[in-house]
């Protein structure tokens, strides 16, 4: 599972990439989803490569995600009590690990699939560069569990 940020905004964004963005359901900066790793998704990833980042999330992220950014419809925050009472999973963990091997998707929990993160602590690499180069846009890896430390 990649997840995925949006780093620059919308001003001069070609249309065809506009789409892809809001296919990936990426209209704001600093909104981010969790996605599958399939061919469709890279497509949509190398296609708008210039305006977001993502990597490989680890599955201790994506719980301090669920219980600090996640929302439900009626933009209420994700509880454990709520987890144990209306999901077939008894905590956080066992539905970050569900939706990390994609046994579930977010809708089917009733969770908003965009997560509304702050912006990083201590600023951005640099927004029009690639991660390679030193800036943060693009394929990040593993390092996507390091911004997305200092988002939350």
């Amino acid at each position: 599972m990649f997840f995925v940020v949006r780093v620059r905004g919308t001003t001069g964004v070609k249309k065809d990439i506009t789409t892809t963005l809001d296919m990936l359901r990426l209209n704001r900066i600093n909104h981010g989803v969790l996605i599958q790793d399939n061919p469709s998704y890279k497509g949509m990833l190398q296609k708008a490569k210039d305006y977001i980042t993502w990597g490989e999330i680890e599955p201790k992220i994506l719980v301090d995600l669920i219980s600090k950014r996640g929302k439900l419809s009626g933009n209420v925050t994700i509880t454990e009590e709520y987890i144990k009472e209306n999901t077939d999973y008894s905590s956080i963990e066992e539905l970050a690990n569900a939706l990390l091997n994609a046994e579930i998707k977010a809708e089917d929990v009733d969770m908003k699939p965009v997560f509304r993160l702050h912006p990083p602590r201590k600023g951005y690499e640099g927004i029009r560069q690639s991660f390679n180069e030193g800036g943060s846009l693009g394929f990040r890896g593993d390092s996507i569990n390091n911004l997305l430390k200092k988002m939350t």
